[in-house]
């Protein structure tokens, strides 16, 4: 089983790049799709991919997950190290197509290719590069998700930075106070509830409202307050 997992961190933000790559490396992989912003911890959908993989492995069978990135497995370096150990000591494959050098056959091979004992006194020098080589694969993935946690927390800093500058400099951040968002989206939805919803004399009530525009209840009761407030 080779499951491919796609993350995206906003909603400009494309997801096609990341299944694109992995498709092309494995064609049968089934796709994990996920949006998740730097302020939630939550990723529901990461979460059951890895409890079905753990399942797998322990009914017999190879799996395999697939990352675009490193930073698509996590951006806490802490946590995206202890979660590779996990795995590879669960015996499921991690592949991360742009960081190949961290892949778990890589680090598999770094013990598979230990020195072998010779019954020697020289084996307590051979235990010692064995285990230093065994140590500097393991920093080398370390390193990696550190890398990752690097760029976010840089990006993170340029955005506070650039805020800072505009407020500086006397330009609105955000949307004023009061505003009201205008989006094609909403104005389709304000027209539907308009035309049907029984507030404005149509034929439906609001939770059939609700399941036709698949909204929050929330964002339909604001878009009614808004429409009460507008001269029809």
């Amino acid at each position: 089983m080779t499951y491919g997992y796609c993350r995206i961190s906003t909603k400009q933000q494309s997801i096609e790049r990341q299944i694109r790559n992995i498709k092309a490396a494995y064609p049968d992989a089934e796709i994990v799709e996920e949006a998740f912003t730097g302020t939630k911890i939550e990723r529901p959908a990461f979460d059951d991919m890895i409890s079905s993989a753990k399942e797998l492995k322990d009914s017999g069978e190879d799996v395999t997950i697939v990352f675009d990135s490193v930073s698509r497995m996590s951006r806490n370096a802490e946590d995206g190290y202890n979660l590779y150990q996990d795995l590879y000591n669960r015996g499921i494959n991690l592949v991360f197509l742009k960081e190949r050098h961290i892949d778990t056959d890589t680090y598999k091979g770094a013990m598979r290719n230990q020195l072998a004992m010779t019954g020697e006194d020289t084996d307590l020098i051979l235990q010692g590069i064995n285990a230093y080589l065994l140590r500097l694969a393991a920093k080398q993935i370390k390193l990696a998700f550190e890398q990752a946690q690097k760029e976010v927390d840089d990006l993170h800093q340029r955005t506070k930075e650039g805020i800072q500058t505009a407020k500086l400099n006397g330009k609105q951040i955000g949307q004023k106070q009061g505003a009201k968002l205008t989006t094609q989206k909403s104005v389709a939805a304000k027209k539907f509830i308009l035309k049907n919803s029984r507030t404005f004399n149509g034929s439906l009530d609001d939770k059939e409202c609700i399941e036709y525009l698949k909204i929050a209840p929330n964002t339909f009761y604001k878009y009614k307050k808004e429409l009460r407030a507008e001269p029809q």
